[in-house]
């Protein structure tokens, strides 16, 4: 019909509302210092477990503490995966509310993009690993969920380091995907990684977790109510057979989010518990909890080359390096780009198919949590348990290698465009007198 226009095509990666990139921005900084943390940490660990002084490492890792008749007299390594990563869950699970009730995940339309993006990573690592692991034998393919996580803080310090001119967009979706990849390796532990399941003790659990959601959602938000209820559900919850950690992001879901911050601007949004839960744990978790697990949890003797050698001739240390690094890339990049073809939708016009690719090799930065899917899946195998530290701290290392030569010339052509404009602005600005004939 003559004067009718066809619809706009529907954009990807579209800017958000100005409150969330603000939002997006403080989270940047700070989950910037915890990855620099988290690294250092590992480094540290990794080094100590390499020198003449690697059997006082070991046995500060392996040293017992807690009390026997609750049956907590666990190592120091068990207490940093099993208590201290339930601080980190629970910054987790504060962050899944943020982002469901207030954030961007709270539009359907925003949604679908980071989930099915964040299923086809997983399901990208998790399909490699199997394959070349197919035919090992011996429990192997218990560590299939290995490659599938994402570390949001390593990833993020790797991107905030190249990221002065990348658009926000990119960024904004690296951390939503990675937001809805934890929230996939939360669901992945508490179902795989079971092994025994009391259900006395799983019962007796929700007591104190109702009662602590109750108190929250009453704004009965004192240290001495809420601190004893969290600890009670963790304790029962790890008695019951459930990874401890899961208790953590369950108790984050329940604290609420001010609904009065969705469209409201910079100054006038109101923070609800969950932001000031997330403001005042956030540095605990980044700055403690997650350095510390990392630095137990990253200390493997290599042996030099022969032990490196024999290492990289497992199949699981293949699978989660290539898993890692192509399963993610593949996974993320290509249910993006089927996301676009099959909803007729478009990339921004800023953006360009390569800088998904950059996220989707961030996205194989899978440090914090694919170390602890690693404990569990191969809890009685000394060698492949130092095989599988191995495997993703070369995987890790890879994926953030390639990102960064990536991301880093998509910045530097992003640099020289606003450069280019600020010239034609310039340019425009000065008065006919002064310009060429």
């Amino acid at each position: 019909m003559a004067g009718t226009s066809s619809p706009a095509p529907r954009r990807l990666f579209t800017p958000g509302s100005w409150p969330e990139s603000r939002r997006i921005a403080s989270v940047l900084r700070e989950e910037t210092v915890g990855g620099v943390l988290l690294i250092i940490a590992a480094a540290v660990g990794l080094i100590w477990a390499n020198t003449p002084w690697s059997s006082a490492y070991y046995t500060l890792r392996d040293t017992r503490i807690g009390p026997e008749s609750l049956h907590l007299n666990l190592t120091l390594g068990s207490w940093a995966a099993d208590g201290l990563l339930a601080i980190f869950f629970f910054v987790v699970g504060l962050e899944l509310k943020r982002e469901f009730v207030a954030g961007d995940l709270r539009d359907p339309r925003r949604a679908a993009l980071p989930v099915v993006a964040a299923i086809g990573g997983m399901l990208g690592p998790a399909v490699i690993f199997v394959a070349i692991n197919l035919r090992t034998g011996g429990g192997a393919l218990n560590g299939w969920a290995i490659p599938t996580a994402t570390d949001i803080a390593f990833a993020l310090a790797v991107l905030a380091v190249l990221s002065t001119h990348l658009p926000t967009a990119l960024r904004t979706f690296l951390l939503t995907l990675a937001v809805v990849d934890d929230l996939l390796a939360v669901t992945v532990v508490a179902i795989f990684y079971t092994d025994e399941l009391h259900l006395n003790y799983l019962g007796l659990a929700v007591i104190p977790f109702a009662a602590f959601a109750l108190a929250v959602n009453k704004r009965l938000s004192t240290f001495w109510i809420l601190v004893p209820l969290a600890v009670l559900t963790w304790w029962l919850i790890h008695q019951s057979g459930v990874h401890a950690t899961v208790a953590g992001a369950l108790l984050g879901f329940t604290v609420p989010v001010a609904r009065s911050a969705i469209g409201a601007g910079p100054d006038t949004a109101r923070k609800g518990l969950a932001e000031r839960f997330e403001h005042r744990i956030r540095p605990l978790s980044a700055g403690f909890a997650v350095p510390v697990f990392a630095f137990f949890a990253a200390g493997v003797t290599l042996g030099g080359l022969t032990g490196l050698a024999q290492a990289l001739d497992d199949p699981i240390t293949v699978g989660i390096i290539v898993g890692l690094v192509a399963g993610k890339l593949a996974g993320i990049t290509a249910t993006t780009y089927l996301t676009a073809r099959l909803t007729r939708a478009e990339l921004d016009e800023d953006l360009r198919w390569i800088d998904v690719a950059g996220v989707g090799l961030l996205g194989g930065i899978g440090f914090t949590v694919s170390l602890l899917i690693g404990e569990l899946a191969y809890t009685d195998a000394t060698l492949r348990g130092d095989h599988v530290r191995i495997g993703v701290l070369l995987g890790t290392l890879a994926a953030a290698a390639l990102a960064a030569i990536l991301l880093r010339m998509r910045n530097r052509t992003y640099r020289l465009i606003a450069e280019h404009e600020t010239r034609d602005d310039n340019h425009d600005g000065v008065p006919d007198l002064y310009q060429k004939p």
